[in-house]
């Protein structure tokens, strides 16, 4: 059974910084794109980042300049750095994996538990 699992978020001050990791783990032959998307109180979910298997990048306008998604492909693993954080950044925050696991005939996506980030003073 694939696994995604999220750690690193936690309450940070405006201008504060933190770093998201997401590890995939089971029966995996290949991950393709990887992402994060987050959901904030009574908003609709947003990708904030991906980054494809060759390590292009995609953001949302409201995070560019300030975030930076990477992967560890030997790790099976995504990162999302987040820089100048503001209150406005705060929300659930879910890794995603687009993958061919042992599982299924055809890659689809996988989701992780959702970790919380909050930015207040």
């Amino acid at each position: 059974q694939v696994q995604l699992v999220e750690s690193g978020g936690g309450l940070v001050q405006p201008g504060g910084s933190l770093r998201l990791s997401c590890a995939a783990s089971g029966s995996i032959f290949s991950i393709y794109a990887m992402g994060w998307s987050r959901q904030a109180p009574g908003k609709k979910r947003e990708v904030v980042a991906t980054i494809t298997s060759g390590g292009s990048t995609n953001y949302a306008d409201s995070v560019k300049g300030r975030f930076t998604i990477s992967r560890d492909n030997a790790k099976n693993t995504v990162y999302l750095t987040m820089n100048s954080l503001k209150p406005e950044d705060t929300a659930v925050y879910y890794c995603y994996a687009n993958l061919q696991s042992g599982e299924g005939l055809y890659p689809r996506n996988y989701w992780g538990q959702g970790t919380q980030v909050t930015v207040s003073s």
